[in-house]
């Protein structure tokens, strides 16, 4: 007796809907990534101002900042558990930076991040 009343009352499954997600401009750059092409664009028209990039090549530009910076976020996560830290410190991403890059790049990087970094709380 019992069954039968549940079975009376269960719920019709209905087929899941598929989530529509827009299709991006930028085919090759992964959903969740971040896109950096507008920057790269605008640092090149610093520097040269008479160049462009092809969009191919924006798009290489942009996967080889999202791999830097996915490596330097991994790394000084783990300097964070390595101290037993709860806080993400500028101090770890300054030496996650000099143990991921080579050591003039490594310099200039940490060099202009902490100037940038000074500039933006003091503006």
């Amino acid at each position: 007796m019992a069954r039968s009343i549940i079975k009376k009352y269960q719920y019709v499954k209905r087929p899941a809907r598929q989530a529509s997600r827009k299709q991006s401009r930028y085919s090759s750059i992964d959903f969740g990534q971040r896109n950096y092409s507008l920057y790269i664009n605008r640092v090149l028209k610093e520097v040269v101002p008479k160049r462009g990039l092809s969009s191919n090549t924006v798009d290489i530009m942009n996967i080889l900042i999202n791999d830097i910076f996915e490596r330097i976020a991994t790394e000084a996560c783990q300097l964070m558990y390595l101290k037993k830290r709860c806080t993400l410190t500028p101090e770890d991403i300054q030496k996650a930076v000099y143990l991921l890059l080579p050591k003039k790049l490594a310099k200039f990087a940490v060099i202009f991040g902490s100037e940038a970094v000074h500039r933006f709380i003091h503006s």
